[in-house]
């Protein structure tokens, strides 16, 4: 998935930058950043199961358990910390020679340099699909309780039909999400959102401290 969104954030930065790429440019420079794409996998991969295990309440049983609320409390602050420091990780990947804890330290000093800790466009766009899944989830059980019983074919198409939906809104708000992400390392190195973005936007993309 992080190499499929490389190879994404790659060619979008090539078209905000005026070029035309293909889908070979955008595995193209996914590819050739392999080794360092790879290592931030892994750590992305171990973070997420940290903030799984801390989720549990560290291996805590029973819901009223104050170690467990106090468990899903640090996976919570410990995954908001882990996705404004890695929200730029991936264009700088695939743009400067830097390793993954490199681009990890890149990213965090870019949006804390730039516009602050307070992400607004991403949580948007995740809010925005976030009410769109649950809206289609809703439907879908509405018509499921509707044809239960009557039809075993139409029941299995609504469901088939529900995971293609969702996995339609998870896709286009991953492929937004990655889009987004470049134009705002754009921005953030070079002072140019491109073409397609109006620049005031991006600049309020991110709200600085002590201006809430």
């Amino acid at each position: 998935m992080i190499f499929a969104n490389s190879a994404l954030v790659g060619a979008a930065l090539i078209r905000l930058r005026g070029g035309d790429p293909t889908l070979g440019d955008g595995f193209g420079i996914a590819t050739s950043h392999l080794a360092s794409i790879l290592g931030y996998a892994a750590i992305a991969a171990t973070v997420g199961m940290i903030l799984n295990f801390l989720s549990r309440g560290g291996g805590s049983e029973g819901k009223g358990n104050p170690l467990a609320l106090i468990g899903v409390l640090a996976s919570s602050l410990v995954g908001m910390a882990w996705s404004l420091a890695t929200f730029l990780a991936v264009p700088v990947l695939v743009t400067e020679d830097l390793g993954p804890v490199e681009a990890i330290k890149r990213s965090s000093m870019l949006l804390k340099k730039t516009w602050g800790e307070q992400v607004v466009g991403g949580l948007s766009i995740g809010l925005v699909f976030g009410l769109l899944a649950i809206f289609a989830i809703i439907l879908g059980a509405f018509a499921f309780v509707f044809v239960s019983g009557t039809s075993p074919s139409a029941t299995i198409a609504i469901v088939v039909l529900l995971v293609l939906v969702l996995l339609g809104i998870g896709l286009i708000s991953s492929t937004l999400s990655g889009i987004f992400s470049a134009a705002v390392y754009d921005y953030a190195v070079g002072g140019n959102a491109g073409e397609f973005f109006r620049e005031d936007l991006i600049k309020s993309a991110f709200r600085s401290r002590g201006r809430i």
